[in-house]
C-alpha cells in the first residue's frame, strides 16, 4: 500500500492537458519523399509542419513551405520516408532497461559469451551494484531463427553448466549471482558467496574438493539473495536513460508499459527533468483498482508523457515454459497449463474485472492459451451484461493461440481488441508445433483471421521478453515478422502458416492509428494531422517500395517527439 501511495502522490503532480498552438509560422518543418500519414483523409503527404508541440499542417512542400519564417528550422530527408511515431502495446521498461545495461545471457551458452557480456555489465554499471539474473541459455535447445520444422535441437547431452572459474577473475570486486533461462540453475561467483557468507556447509552449495563451485541450487541462490542491497536510485534512472536512448533509435515514441510503483517515480523524475524521451501509457496490475479509484484516479489519468493506462490481469501462464492454458495437453508435458493467481486466489478475476470496469478502469488481461482466451471472453461478456452499456477498450494481451475463426467473430462482435506481438510468431514458431501439434498452431498468431473478422489488431513487442525468449522493440522487425511470418533469415520458404500474413498498411496502422485509439489517445496521436502531437519517424527508405523481407533491415533516422529531435542518425550514429 506504502509503494502505490507514492505512485499516487507522484500522479498528483501531472498537469492537465495541452493547448493547440497556432499556425501563423512553423518552428520545424519536415520533408521526406514520401509521407505516410495514417489520416484517411490525406493518407500521402510531403511533408509536416511544427509548432511547439504540435502538428500544424500536414501537406505537399508548398503547403507546408508556406509556414516558414526566418525562424523556421527546415530539415531535408531526400529519398527518406516519414511516419508517425510507432506505438508499443506491450513493453516492460524495468526489466529492459536492467538486461541493456546488466548482463543479457539469453542467447549465451558458451564460456566466451558468458565472460564477454559479465565484462560488458561490470563496465556499465554504476559502483555498488550486482550482476544479476542473465537468464543464460533460452535458445540453447532451440536456436535463434529455427523454424522447429527441421529438428534443429542442439544436442542434449553437454548443456552449458558455467562455474564461478569463468568470471572471477574479471569480477573480483563485483558480486555476480546469474541465473539459467528456467531458473533451475544459478551461478554465483567468489564475491557473491562472499558477501552471504555461503560455503560448503549450505544445502544447495555445489563444492568440489571443499570449494564453491558457485553452482547453486534455487533455495542456496534465494538466500544469497536475501543480502543483496535494494537497487538503487542512480542505477534505476542509469538504466531507463539507456532504455529511452534504445526506444528512441527505434523510432518509438509511445509505450503501453507493464509499470510498477517504482517505476513510475523514476519517469516522473525523468519527465519533471524533461529527460522522458519516450511518452509512457502505465499500467498497474488489476488488483490495484480500488486504491485508485479511491485516490481519484481513473484511465487515462496524467498528461501528455506520462498517464495511468488499463490495468493488466494475468489469466495463464506462458508458451516459453509451457504454462498456457489449454483444452488439450501438450504434446511434451502432458499437462494442460495452469492458471494464475489472479484465476485462484481470492477475490477471483471476474470481481477484479467488474470492480474495474464499474470505477472506470480498462482491463487489459494477459491470455494465451486457446481456453484461457475463451474463458476470458466469456468474462468479459459478463461484465459488459452486468455493468451495462459504456466506452469500453478491452484488451486480450497476447491473444497468441485462438481455438478457431469462430473465437475472432466473437471478439469482434464484442468489440474486444486483440493486443499481439507479432515477433512472437517468428521466435516461438522453434518449439510451438513440437508442444501443440500443427493444428493448433495454426491458429497461432492468427493475425490475418483476426483481422478480416473485423477486430482491432494492436501491435507491439513485449521488450524485452520472458526468461525464455528475447524480443526487440524494433516495430519495423515487427512489421517484417506480421508481413512475411518468416525468420530473420528468411525460414521457411513462404512464412509459418502464411495464411496469416497480413499487408505492410495493416501492420504499421497497428504499430501507430490502432495503438492510439486503443489506448484512447486518438484525438493527440497515431496519425500525422493539424492539431495532433508532433510525434514522427523518418526512416533510410520507403518501406512501401521495398521488398518485404528489406522490412527488418530499414533503419530510422530521425526520431521527434512533441517537436523535439530525440535521435539524430547523422549526430549519433547507431550502435
Amino acid at each position: 500500500m506504502r509503494r502505490l501511495n507514492a505512485m499516487i502522490l507522484a500522479l498528483a503532480a501531472l498537469a492537465a492537458g495541452p493547448v493547440v498552438a497556432g499556425a501563423q509560422s512553423a518552428d520545424l518543418i519536415v520533408m521526406a519523399d514520401r509521407v505516410w500519414t495514417g489520416d484517411p483523409d490525406r493518407p500521402w503527404a510531403e511533408g509536416v509542419a511544427v509548432r511547439g508541440d504540435r502538428i500544424v499542417a500536414v501537406g505537399s512542400r508548398a503547403e507546408v513551405m508556406a509556414l516558414r519564417s526566418d525562424g523556421t528550422r527546415v530539415i531535408e530527408n531526400p529519398g527518406r520516408f516519414m511516419t508517425p511515431g510507432f506505438i508499443d502495446n506491450h513493453t516492460h521498461f524495468q526489466s529492459a532497461g536492467a538486461l541493456l545495461l546488466g548482463a543479457n545471457l539469453l542467447d549465451v551458452a558458451d564460456e566466451a559469451g558468458l565472460v564477454q557480456r559479465v565484462r560488458e555489465a561490470r563496465d556499465r554499471l554504476p559502483a555498488g551494484s550486482w550482476i544479476v539474473d542473465g537468464q543464460w541459455g533460452a535458445y540453447e535447445s532451440w536456436a535463434q531463427n529455427a523454424t522447429g520444422r527441421e529438428q534443429e535441437a542442439s544436442p542434449a547431452t553437454s548443456p552449458f553448466d558455467p562455474d564461478r572459474t569463468m568470471i572471477d577473475s574479471i569480477t573480483p570486486d563485483v558480486p555476480a549471482l546469474l541465473n539459467k533461462w528456467d531458473r533451475s540453475a544459478y551461478l554465483a561467483n567468489g564475491r557473491a558467496l562472499a558477501l552471504a557468507g555461503a560455503d560448503c556447509s549450505w544445502d544447495g552449495v555445489e563444492c568440489e574438493a571443499a570449494t564453491p563451485t558457485g553452482r547453486l541450487t534455487p533455495q542456496a541462490a534465494a538466500r544469497v539473495r536475501r543480502v543483496m542491497p535494494q537497487k538503487s536510485l542512480e542505477q534505476r534512472l542509469t538504466e531507463s536513460k539507456a532504455a529511452l536512448e534504445h526506444l528512441a533509435e527505434l523510432g518509438v515514441t509511445t509505450i503501453h508499459d507493464n509499470t510498477g510503483p517504482e517505476q513510475m517515480q523514476v519517469f516522473t523524475i525523468l519527465r519533471d527533468a524533461g529527460q522522458l524521451t519516450t511518452r509512457v501509457y502505465a499500467r498497474p496490475t488489476l488488483d490495484k483498482y480500488d486504491e485508485l479509484a479511491a485516490a481519484g484516479i481513473t484511465h487515462g489519468f496524467g498528461d501528455e508523457y506520462l498517464r495511468i493506462g488499463g490495468l493488466k490481469g494475468f489469466v495463464d501462464g506462458i508458451m516459453g515454459n509451457s504454462s498456457a492454458h489449454f483444452y488439450e495437453p501438450y504434446l511434451t508435458t502432458g499437462v494442460r497449463g495452469s492458471w494464475r493467481t489472479m484465476m485462484t486466489e481470492p477475490p477471483g478475476m471476474l470481481p477484479l474485472l467488474l470492480g474495474a470496469d464499474s470505477a472506470g478502469h480498462w482491463p487489459q488481461v494477459h491470455a494465451i492459451g486457446d481456453e484461457a482466451i475463451d474463458t476470458l471472453l466469456d468474462m468479459y461478456e459478463h461484465v459488459i451484461r452486468t455493468n451495462g452499456p459504456k466506452e469500453r477498450r478491452f484488451r486480450v494481451i497476447h491473444t497468441q493461440v485462438i481455438r478457431n475463426a469462430d473465437v475472432a467473430h466473437r471478439m469482434a462482435r464484442m468489440g474486444i481488441i486483440a493486443e499481439v506481438q507479432p515477433y512472437h510468431a517468428i521466435d516461438d514458431m522453434r518449439w510451438m508445433e513440437e508442444r501443440i501439434g500443427p493444428a493448433r498452431s495454426r491458429w497461432a498468431y492468427a493475425f490475418r483471421t483476426l483481422d478480416e473478422a473485423g477486430v482491432t489488431l494492436s501491435f507491439g513487442s513485449d521488450w524485452p521478453g520472458t526468461n525464455a525468449a528475447w524480443y526487440t522493440a524494433d516495430a519495423l522487425t515487427g512489421m517484417y515478422a506480421a508481413v512475411t511470418r518468416q525468420t530473420l533469415d528468411g525460414n521457411p520458404t513462404g512464412g509459418w502458416f502464411p495464411e496469416e500474413r497480413v499487408d505492410l498498411e495493416t501492420a504499421l496502422r497497428a504499430y501507430t492509428v490502432n495503438n492510439a485509439w486503443v489506448a484512447g489517445e486518438e484525438s493527440d496521436k497515431g496519425s500525422l494531422a493539424p492539431g495532433k502531437l508532433a510525434d514522427l519517424v523518418v526512416v533510410d527508405r520507403d518501406i512501401f517500395r521495398i521488398p518485404p523481407s528489406q522490412l527488418k533491415d530499414a533503419d530510422v533516422l530521425l526520431t521527434i517527439v512533441g517537436g523535439r529531435i530525440v535521435w539524430d542518425a547523422s549526430a549519433r550514429p547507431r550502435t
